[in-house]
């Protein structure tokens, strides 16, 4: 039987896929063909989800949530499928899984390929995105699915990586505003009152990042409800080859 691990790092990223309460770190099961864990921020949480996921009995992985654009032409909401990741190397992505993923999923959900990068940080202003496209090479970027994809390469378990765009080239999160968000990426209210009252960050754009996240967490409910036979969430996949 495959059972698939999906690590999310942000709990609103998490919630497209189960209402259910996700302890940070914890491995909890979705059924008998998934587990998922919410694992905070970053490469190294990642990693460390995916070898947890994978001790305790997951034989593919998934890295799930939203991205960045790198790609002048990608809006808030578009779907990344890609074929392969960067992180300072080219690793492998399941395409037949990614085919059977976007076969799924409806006509109207515009889904991208090519390549996700993986950044070490945050990247908070148009110029470091074009910089990290040139790079890369890559459409969209994320913290997480290089360090999934890698300990799936490392142990030869298959991968497949799921974002939507939730900021595009031209709009990225503030400096500021990263010291305002918990490790779960849920908002610290308080800081975030005091970064308004200190005008280092701006009412219209916290509104305008709410907007967009809740744009692309649309696209991540629309793939966990059509293609949740895939992401082990829904029915039996233990005939299911990768």
């Amino acid at each position: 039987m495959n059972i698939v691990g999906i690590v999310v790092a942000m709990r609103i990223e998490a919630r497209c896929i189960t209402n259910r309460h996700l302890p940070l770190g914890e491995i909890i099961n979705l059924g008998d063909n998934s587990k998922i864990c919410l694992c905070g921020m970053g490469e190294s949480a990642a990693r460390k989800a995916a070898t947890k996921l994978q001790e305790e009995g997951a034989t593919s992985l998934i890295s799930f949530g939203v991205s960045g654009a790198l790609d002048p032409k990608l809006c808030p909401g578009d779907l990344i499928l890609p074929q392969s990741i960067y992180n300072e190397r080219l690793l492998p992505v399941s395409l037949a899984w990614r085919d059977r993923v976007q076969e799924c999923l409806p006509s109207n959900l515009r889904v991208i390929g090519g390549k996700l990068a993986t950044s070490k940080k945050v990247l908070t202003s148009s110029n470091e995105k074009y910089d990290f496209a040139r790079i890369t090479g890559a459409s969209a970027v994320d913290l997480e699915s290089g360090a999934v994809a890698e300990v799936a390469e490392n142990s030869n378990t298959p991968f497949l990586a799921i974002r939507a765009i939730s900021d595009p080239i031209e709009f990225s999160p503030p400096l500021a505003l990263l010291d305002a968000v918990n490790p779960d990426g849920s908002a610290n209210l308080s800081k975030i009152i005091s970064l308004l009252l200190q005008r280092s960050v701006a009412l219209s754009t916290l509104l305008r990042l709410g907007r967009d996240v809740r744009t692309a967490r649309a696209t991540l409910s629309t793939v966990a409800l059509h293609a949740g036979i895939e992401l082990g969430t829904q029915s039996n996949q233990s005939t299911t080859t990768y």
